[in-house]
């Protein structure tokens, strides 16, 4: 056998062995990796909830174990009815409740909104009045480090806090990101609907402001009930 054939078999045997053992850690690991993306959800729907210091470490059990005690995920049909089941008739949404002692805290809501560069997603709480924001949060996104990318950072998704999705007339408004502060560019009786801009990046805040629109319109059925029926008990809807 010539030494070229030689060669060509070497490098054949090792590219199979070399894929072989590649697929076999993909598979391994596969397991390992979904569990984390499964704890980052959590993560971030219990900070978007006020339920995680953003500055503090969890450790992965202790995650869970509020989610668990903290966290009931439903789904909500078109009418604004929350049900236990994804099987039912019509379009089905999925809610997450923050229940303590069986009180409705805040209900949080799955952003999936254009961003510049690609997906921006997250969660959006809700007080249980219907109306107010408890939190953001962002766990994926494709924006510009120092720009757009400052989404992700703590100082942007607190501004949420406290703002409203209504007007002053109680009819939906949904938020929106400004073109810079909000004190210096925005009417002070619009104010309660925006969060300060970031410098640099408009077009992440515009396609945010949109994104967010979008969920916030599909959720409005939902969010009339919690305005209108003042639904604070978890039993109520169960």
């Amino acid at each position: 056998m010539s030494d070229s054939i030689k060669s060509l078999l070497f490098a054949i045997i090792l590219c199979l062995v070399s894929s072989l053992l590649l697929t076999a850690a993909y598979t391994g690991l596969k397991p390992f990796q979904q569990k984390n993306v499964f704890l980052d959800k959590q993560k971030n729907i219990l900070m978007a909830a006020g339920m995680l210091d953003r500055e503090k470490k969890y450790q992965s059990d202790e995650v869970q174990q509020i989610f668990e005690e903290r966290i009931v995920s439903l789904w909500t049909d078109e009418d604004g009815n929350i049900v236990e089941d994804a099987g039912g008739e019509g379009k089905l949404i999925p809610i997450y409740l923050c229940v303590e002692n069986d009180k409705i805290i805040s209900y949080i809501l799955p952003i999936d909104s254009r961003g510049l560069w690609g997906k921006i997603r997250g969660y959006l709480a809700l007080q249980n009045d219907g109306a107010t924001i408890a939190g953001f949060a962002v766990y994926q996104h494709a924006e510009t480090p120092g720009l757009g990318g400052e989404i992700e950072k703590a100082w942007f998704q607190k501004n949420f806090v406290g703002k409203k999705i209504i007007g002053k007339d109680g009819s939906f408004e949904s938020i929106s990101i400004a073109k810079g502060e909000v004190s210096k560019r925005i009417p002070e009786v619009q104010q309660a609907n925006y969060v300060d801009g970031i410098s640099g990046a408009s077009l992440t805040g515009k396609y945010l402001t949109e994104g967010l629109r979008e969920v916030l319109t599909d959720y409005e059925p939902v969010s009339i009930r919690f305005r209108g029926e003042n639904i604070i008990r978890y039993s109520e809807i169960k």
